[in-house]
């Protein structure tokens, strides 16, 4: 097999077919593939939007590893095209691959704020933070026009219902009108990822996110707005972005952040393969040492999905780094105190009556 070659603009260098199909999948250099004039044998796919209705809007789960239980994901798929995301296999339930299929058909839940709107007004209805982008990114590029983050956080805010952003784009900046007045009540947070502080790595790592830069203007922007925010290190990846989370956790604190988490690269799935080709495309010399890490830090696996182990590792080299994270935060501040958001103030707007009308002055 030749070795993998990078797509400029794209995160995974491959698209094969999801676990469920019996069938392969072989690249077609003709049919809808925009040509690099530098590169006339690579295609450089474009992307899709596919507005789609969906049937629920809020997700839940019982992990004990996810600080949370209700998410919104108002996008499946995400063009920032992020080679680690643990959320690419679900793609092949769709019937469409985690790899280039993830980053560009990304289906758009254009009724989420309707469906949204609905469920909090039922009488069973009962809040509980709910995180925006625990899957995939709310603020990922068809956001800009779409505006479907925005029109969630509209209806939450009427609702006076508590929700947590986590985002690695720099576009949140652009609904700190409505996050700075949920966070007077007690009402919002956002958490920030920062994998890199290097746009070398950042731009094959995670090609269309924000570079390292605005999401650091993004954290004291939101910070000045007086939204509390906080700093994902996420993932680490060893041997490739390990060395820099004291850089990360410093520079976001000195930016405004007042927590920080971080969380070890994961592989679940199809990522372990995507996740294989992107280093031996950008890192061939340093693939064999990235997977010798991994598998020591993960009871000798490359994945290890139990609770209690999947975000943090084990072993020496997963004590190291739990170490020298708390090390680093407690240095710059990070995580003395985080209140819980407020759910006391929750409900449902009381239409306008005409009949009232009469009655007013």
């Amino acid at each position: 097999m030749p070795p993998p070659t990078a797509i400029k603009g794209r995160g995974a260098c491959s698209n094969d077919r999801s676990r469920f199909e019996s069938w392969q999948r072989e690249p077609d250099l003709e049919a809808g593939a925009e040509f690099d004039p530098d590169m006339p044998e690579t295609p450089r796919p474009r992307t899709t939007i596919w507005m789609q209705q969906a049937r629920s809007i809020i997700s839940t789960n019982d992990s004990p590893d996810i600080p949370f239980d209700a998410s919104i994901n108002p996008y499946q798929g995400c063009e920032h095209g992020c080679i680690y995301c643990y959320a690419r296999p679900t793609h092949a339930y769709i019937g469409l691959s985690p790899g280039l299929d993830f980053e560009t058909r990304v289906h758009a839940k254009a009724n989420a704020p309707e469906l949204l709107e609905k469920t909090l007004s039922s009488p069973r209805y009962r809040p509980q933070t709910i995180v925006l982008g625990g899957n995939t990114d709310p603020y990922q590029p068809a956001e800009r026009d779409l505006r479907i983050s925005r029109a969630i956080l509209e209806v939450l805010e009427r609702f006076r219902h508590p929700v947590s952003v986590t985002t690695k784009s720099g576009l949140v900046l652009r609904d700190a009108d409505i996050l700075s007045r949920m966070a007077r009540d007690g009402l919002a947070r956002v958490y920030v990822s920062v994998t890199s502080l290097r746009n070398e790595i950042a731009r094959t790592l995670e090609p269309r996110a924000s570079a390292p830069a605005r999401r650091l203007a993004a954290i004291q922007g939101l910070r000045k707005a007086g939204v509390p925010v906080g700093v994902l290190v996420a993932p680490v990846i060893p041997a490739i972005t390990d060395v820099e989370m004291e850089a990360i956790l410093a520079q976001a604190a000195e930016a405004g952040a007042s927590s920080a988490a971080y969380i070890l690269l994961r592989l679940p799935r199809e990522v372990a393969g995507l996740f294989d080709e992107w280093l031996h495309a950008h890192h061939p010399l340093k693939a064999k040492h990235v997977a010798s890490l991994l598998t020591q830090m993960r009871g000798g696996r490359l994945y290890d999905a139990r609770f209690g182990s999947r975000m943090k590792g084990t072993g020496v080299f997963a004590e190291l780094l739990g170490q020298r994270f708390a090390l680093a935060c407690r240095k710059h501040g990070l995580n003395r105190e985080r209140d819980a958001l407020r759910t006391d103030l929750f409900a449902v707007p009381v239409a306008p009556s005409p009949q009232a009308d009469l009655f007013a002055d």
